[in-house]
Parts: C-alpha cells; sequence; structure tokens
C-alpha cells in the first residue's frame, strides 16, 4: 500500500534513504518520510516564512506518493505549527508576523483576563564568550561567541517580565543594540526575516525564587519578594537550539498560562 512502501523522487529530491535514519527510519510510514523531506526544505530556505509551498497534487507527483500521503504529511507540519493552511488560498510556511505564531510562547495573562499587550525595553545588548553553561544549552562550545540581550517588559506601565537572553553569536552576525531599538515587531519576527533563524518549538523550565537586589529593582519589587523563573531553550528546524531565555516573572497581578493536550 502508498503508506508503507519505499519512497523514491524525482531527480535532484533525496529519496527516503538519504533522510536523517533518526527523522525517517527505513520502517518509517510514507507520510513521516514526505514530513522529513518537506522539514528538510524548510530547513534548506526552500520556502521562506510566509511564502506559499508548492500544492498537495504538485507534492505528490514530485514525490511520486499519493496525494492522500502528502495531505496526511501537511496535517502533521500544520499541528506542529511549521506549516499554517489558509482556506482557499493554500498552505503557508509559518511565520511569526502572524499573530497565532508569534505570540505562541507567550504565556503571561492578566488575572482579570484583558489581553494586553507588553511595551518592552531593551537594557543591553552585547557580544560575549559563552560561559560552559550557555554554551552546553545552545550546542556550542565553552568560549565561542554569543549574544546577550537584556530586557524589561511591561504591562500597563508595570514592569512585569525581566528577560535574558543569549544566541549563538555566528547566527545573529550584526544584531546590535541600535537594530533592537528600531526594531517595532516581534523579537521573533526580527529574527527570522533578518537572521533566518525561526524558532519552531521551546522546552521551559520553571521555579520560584526570590528577587535579588537588580531585580527587584528593575521589577519594583522589595528584595527576596517572590518571583517566577523561567528557563526556556527555544529550536529551530532540526531540532537545533538558537536561543536561551532566562525570565524572571512577577506574577502579583498576572499568572503563567499553559495548555496541555
Amino acid at each position: 500500500m502508498d503508506g508503507h512502501r519505499r519512497l523514491w523522487c524525482n531527480a535532484g529530491m533525496p529519496a527516503a534513504t538519504d533522510v536523517d535514519a533518526a527523522a525517517a527510519p527505513a520502517f518509517s510510514p510514507l507520510y513521516r518520510q514526505i514530513k522529513a523531506l518537506l522539514t528538510q526544505a524548510l530547513q534548506a530556505g526552500d520556502w521562506k516564512p510566509g511564502e506559499v509551498i508548492p500544492s498537495e497534487a504538485e507534492l505528490a507527483q514530485r514525490f511520486k506518493v499519493s496525494q492522500g500521503t502528502v495531505r496526511k504529511a501537511i496535517d502533521e507540519l500544520a499541528t506542529d505549527n511549521l506549516l499554517v493552511r489558509r482556506q482557499g488560498r493554500g498552505t503557508f510556511v509559518a511565520t511569526h508576523a502572524e499573530t497565532q505564531v508569534q505570540y505562541r510562547f507567550l504565556r503571561l495573562v492578566s488575572d482579570d483576563g484583558s489581553a494586553d499587550r507588553l511595551e518592552r525595553r531593551f537594557l543591553d545588548c552585547r557580544r560575549l564568550r559563552a560561559q560552559a553553561e550557555v554554551a552546553r544549552e545552545l550546542g556550542l562550545r565553552s568560549g565561542d561567541a554569543v549574544v546577550q540581550i537584556r530586557r524589561l517588559l511591561s504591562l500597563r506601565e508595570r514592569p512585569v517580565v525581566l528577560d535574558e537572553l543569549w544566541l549563538p553569536g555566528a547566527a545573529f552576525k550584526g544584531l546590535t543594540a541600535e537594530r533592537l531599538a528600531q526594531w517595532r515587531g516581534p523579537l521573533y519576527r526580527l529574527f527570522e526575516s533578518e537572521f533566518g533563524v525561526h524558532m519552531v518549538r521551546a522546552e521551559e523550565k520553571i521555579r520560584a525564587v526570590a528577587a535579588d537586589a537588580d531585580a527587584a529593582a528593575l521589577l519594583g519589587r522589595a528584595q527576596g519578594a517572590p518571583l517566577l523563573s523561567v528557563e526556556r531553550v527555544a529550536y529551530t528546524y532540526g531540532d537545533r537550539p538558537v536561543e536561551l531565555r532566562r525570565g524572571l516573572y512577577d506574577t502579583t497581578t498576572h499568572h503563567y498560562r499553559n495548555e496541555l493536550s
């Protein structure tokens, strides 16, 4: 049956056996092999964020499989937020310019349920040598170049999040404090449009901590006041870590919301 036979592709396209064994082993269902090939194309930049991908019929012809197999692969990529279906228009590469995508990693919600826009103020942006812990999280070597960003996020003019970010220096050459200050859109959209880095998933660790003197002063809290510490590693295509973020959240009037499924 189509869902289990070996995949052979047109000239110029990799066969299933060329796909990384971890992503598409020999016994993998055919639609998962197609998913792996499409993910490779996204990773290679064949289709840019916001661009439409070929139709299911075109992809089915290219990969020599049924249209249903392609549809199942695209369905999974849409569930993974890598692609976005638009009724009557086609399937597009997800972009952080879209509201449903740009706020996918934002979990701070006002206790009264209001949807306020976060205002940001960048405190610092500099290039450093990665300490061992940061290097390990980003898959770098100790001493490799990283970009460190510190910023303060406010709701209704009240500081609620103190963020510290580390980015691989090689992937973010040219990122400066001036460029950050000029940017008006979502930060991940900047990473995507100007540095070709698209965040597709993230892992987080959360714990309660006491505010140190610096965090207390910036967040307007007493030293030792309870804060929520959120450490996030964000990944791009191929499960490559491209951002380490450590945020301190004041949840006095807000809460951290997760949806589990």
